[in-house]
């Protein structure tokens, strides 16, 4: 096996709050010898399970990483039943450049399982892969919509067959306390994060904490909040585990994405004008939007919903490639089918 390149001073067997980094290799114009720093924290204190913790897989997309920011400036050994890593930024050069991908272009949440022989992006992931998930319990990796999609705030799941594993993730995904639960597919090619630690086995979740290019104080406090609860469920955070009906709030909705056909996607290029809102119910055949291209003599294209569900994502921007996702409607399911 080729060792990481992957060099810490995080000790993950020492009791305690260590700070520290991960410091990559790399090569560039200016620096023929360099290396990436990737700020970690690893909190230990005493028996519970560990929890992987991560923000800012995509850089244009700030909501995880400032509540991974706020938890690990607060988190002590005092709070800890076993062990929290937090990485609050996976990408930090594209979250400085506010970008999906890494400056290579790279999309970081497609990369997975890794390479140590890779480049920057994929030695990283093959240090997760390999190191990280193998010694974590559970996994969270925090995302929203970015700058090219908004979404209603909702924690998510992969659709898991292995019924044990399902019911641990559902019990994670719906102590977000969010006002949406969704479970969803992939539809953009593989080698997502998730994915690599569900084939390890571990319970993970996710969120699309709204987007737009966009972050409003309801989002942090919901970031925050979840996040903090699902520790609690897990219980490697001491404190009350607080659910939507101690909270005064009626049921999560819980939506199904799960067929290609809700992912809708632009059929020509140019300016997508939304005909619907977020949350709005639709039916089967409803325009959900059109593009205008750049003909006055030729009328929009509209885009008509495959199925009748709620909107849960919008396009955010309006300039729009051909193939662009610019709605998904989801079916609201069933909470059974889950636990």
């Amino acid at each position: 096996m080729i060792e990481s390149p992957v060099v810490t001073r995080i000790d993950f067997d020492r009791p305690g709050r260590q700070v520290g980094h991960l410091q990559l290799p790399r090569s560039k114009d200016t620096a023929g010898w360099a290396s990436l720093f990737i700020p970690i924290l690893c909190v230990t204190g005493g028996e519970g399970p560990t929890v992987l913790v991560t923000g800012g897989n995509h850089g244009d997309e700030p909501e995880g990483q400032i509540a991974c920011l706020n938890l690990a400036r607060e988190l002590s050994a005092e709070d800890v039943s076993g062990r929290v890593i937090v990485i609050p930024c996976l990408s930090p050069e594209a979250s400085l450049a506010y970008t999906r991908s890494w400056p290579s272009g790279e999309n970081f949440n497609r990369i997975f399982p890794g390479d140590p022989r890779g480049t920057t992006a994929q030695i990283l992931a093959d240090y997760l892969t390999r190191h990280l998930f193998p010694i974590s319990d559970a996994v969270i990796d925090i995302h929203s919509g970015g700058r090219s999609m908004m979404c209603v705030p909702w924690s998510e799941m992969h659709p898991v067959e292995d019924p044990a594993l399902r019911r641990r993730t559902a019990e994670m995904m719906l102590a977000w306390n969010a006002d949406y639960s969704t479970i969803y597919i992939d539809v953009a090619g593989g080698g997502l994060l998730v994915g690599e630690a569900e084939r390890q086995g571990k319970p993970v979740i996710g969120t699309e904490l709204g987007g737009g290019g966009q972050v409003t104080a309801p989002i942090h406090r919901l970031a925050a909040s979840g996040l903090r609860n699902v520790l609690r469920r897990l219980g490697v955070l001491r404190g009350e585990v607080q659910t939507r009906r101690s909270l005064g709030l009626p049921e999560t909705v819980i939506l199904s994405a799960t067929e290609i056909e809700d992912y809708q996607l632009a059929p020509v290029s140019g300016l997508f004008e939304t005909l619907v809102g977020l949350g709005e119910e639709v039916r089967e055949g409803q325009p959900l939007g059109r593009i205008h291209q750049f003909d006055i003599g030729a009328p929009p294209v509209e885009i008509p919903s495959q199925a009748a569900g709620i909107v849960c994502t919008l396009r955010a921007i309006a300039t729009t490639d051909q193939g662009d996702c610019v709605c998904v409607v989801a079916q609201v399911g069933d909470r059974s089918e889950l636990i």
